[in-house]
């Protein structure tokens, strides 16, 4: 027999960084969907600023199309994220028949306030407590035991994981990233970061792959998450910081492209110009912001990233500027095997970009003339040749150059 199961879900606050000022209302209702309202003194706040682009700057419920408002949505976990939440959900059923099937909205619920990324956190007035996966003992874990958050994720893959396995993975998972096992950890200096794992299923050293793309990036004058390899008893693991946190701790709004334009993240039909003209119409710094936008572009397709899908693309809210700026890139990744060809469109009628000449015809919507987009494709594809003396030095052996020369050679070649 199903479990019975509450016909209404008491509401959250909806707060905002680390002072908790409270913007809103969270409406659950029976688990399907939700609901939300502004604050009304949020409304009337000098700092108001619209918290996602599809909720209105006005009094009342409104309810969004997905199961929350979508820069909500960004917060939820990545897929590895919810593999460990229905795995620890299914031990509980083991325990407790009676502990009811997860329901849409449960899987934002159980990601650790101290992990979720962005500005948004989920106040529960009943408790008086943010909301984390794991009860009061919850914690991020430290860079010191990347060792057993490691040997975590493997025992996940493998299926025969512990509780206490669970325990420092459950809630960790962060929407930074897809399927690969992954945990957010405590850098040594106290700032968070994610430390990714490599896969069972990996056929080339991807974890170095995505460090070397990183820190390419940087060399080819990108703002990018910083990223390193760290070893683990003979294991590499990449530890990426995280960029929504300041020096001193306090909460950076974040959205995805895909919030931006409104989107759930799977559609394949929008274009790189829609970011543009939400930089122009919302953004901070937007000329800057735009041409960064189509340096990251020759980027990628000079190391063959075909995994620019809309949730590979965030952005941070200025509170001084009252707009949006790119986030720093992340998730970037060599597809060698893979056509060179991106998974977000250039505009809305030409498709998929796959071509050097397609990027420099696209280069006056990103408000850049044929000397200066010269220039940084010069410039990208410099600082891309250079990518075997980098690979060396963060440990890629012979074999791994190989696996990963199709991804760079066409892009060296004049």
């Amino acid at each position: 027999m199903a479990a019975p199961r509450p016909t209404r879900r008491p509401d959250l606050e909806v707060h905002l960084g680390a002072s908790g000022v409270v913007v809103g209302r969270l409406h659950l209702g029976s688990g399907r969907r939700s609901a939300f309202s502004y604050d009304e003194g949020w409304l009337r706040d000098a700092r108001f600023f619209t918290l996602s682009p599809d909720l209105q700057p006005v009094a009342g419920v409104q309810h969004p199309r997905q199961v929350f408002f979508l820069a909500l949505e960004d917060t939820a976990p990545d897929a590895w994220g919810e593999r460990v939440i229905r795995r620890a959900h299914a031990k509980l059923r083991q325990e407790d028949r009676d502990t009811p099937a997860l329901d849409p909205v449960d899987f934002v619920m159980w990601v650790d306030d101290e992990a979720r990324i962005g500005a948004l956190r989920l106040f529960d007035p009943q408790s008086g407590a943010y909301l984390r996966a794991g009860g009061a003992n919850r914690r991020v874990p430290p860079l010191v035991e990347l060792d057993k958050v490691l040997h975590a994720a493997r025992a996940l893959e493998d299926g025969t994981e512990s509780a206490q396995d669970l325990r420092y993975l459950l809630g960790q998972g962060t929407s930074l990233g897809g399927a690969r096992p992954k945990s957010t950890v405590r850098d040594t200096d106290g700032r968070l970061a994610v430390g990714k794992f490599p896969s069972q299923a990996d056929r080339r050293d991807v974890i170095r792959g995505e460090v070397l793309a990183m820190q390419l990036a940087d060399k080819a004058g990108i703002r990018v998450a910083p990223a390193r390899v760290e070893v683990i008893g003979g294991t590499a693991v990449a530890v990426i910081r995280r960029f929504d946190r300041t020096d001193d701790g306090a909460r950076i709004p974040y959205v995805s492209a895909a919030t931006m334009l409104q989107s759930n993240g799977r559609d394949a039909t929008h274009a790189y110009t829609e970011l543009v003209d939400v930089l122009l119409q919302t953004g901070a710094d937007p000329i800057a912001d735009i041409h960064e936008l189509w340096r990251r572009l020759v980027f990628n397709f000079l190391i063959c990233n075909t995994d620019d899908h809309l949730r590979n693309t965030g952005f941070l809210y200025d509170a001084r500027q009252r707009g949006w700026r790119l986030s720093p890139a992340f998730d970037l990744n060599p597809m060698p095997g893979d056509r060179r060809e991106s998974k977000t469109w250039m505009t809305e009628d030409a498709g998929v970009i796959d071509s050097r000449d397609m990027l420099m015809a696209a280069a006056p919507y990103f408000r850049l003339d044929p000397a200066q987009a010269g220039a940084i494709w010069n410039e990208v594809a410099q600082a891309v040749a250079g990518w075997r003396a980098l690979a060396r030095g963060l440990g890629m052996r012979g074999t791994d150059l190989l696996d990963f020369e199709p991804a760079f050679v066409e892009s060296t070649t004049p």
